[in-house]
């Protein structure tokens, strides 16, 4: 399965942005979920969304400004992210096929560039 993220983009601080990630083929079985490596810094976890759509995972950094959805009839998965802070800059990265028991995924996308200015 191939991810392309896309929508990135460069941002004002307290603006709104949507990004997406689309599958080569049909992940309504995955777990999906974006991440983000910001400059300097190590890849974190953003959000996840489980196959079905019914349940989300959110890190605490994002939290109610971010959320993640997904369309299965276009093996997609978005992630609206809204009231953006500089911090948010970052290469965010799609993930599908996740493992629960060792927390890694199967499949990567090469990243969108989100960057926010203050």
């Amino acid at each position: 399965v191939q991810l392309q993220a896309s929508g990135g983009g460069l941002v004002q601080a307290g603006g709104s942005l949507r990004i997406s990630c689309v599958a080569s083929a049909r992940t309504s079985g995955y777990t999906m979920a974006w991440f983000r490596r910001a400059p300097g810094k190590e890849r974190e976890f953003v959000a996840r969304i489980s196959g079905n759509g019914g349940a989300t995972s959110y890190a605490d950094s994002v939290q109610g400004r971010f959320a993640i959805s997904r369309d299965n009839r276009k093996n997609a998965v978005y992630l609206q992210m809204n009231s953006l802070k500089p911090e948010d800059t970052a290469v965010y990265l799609c993930a599908a096929q996740r493992n629960a028991v060792t927390d890694e995924y199967g499949y990567w996308g090469q990243g969108t560039q989100v960057t926010v200015s203050s």
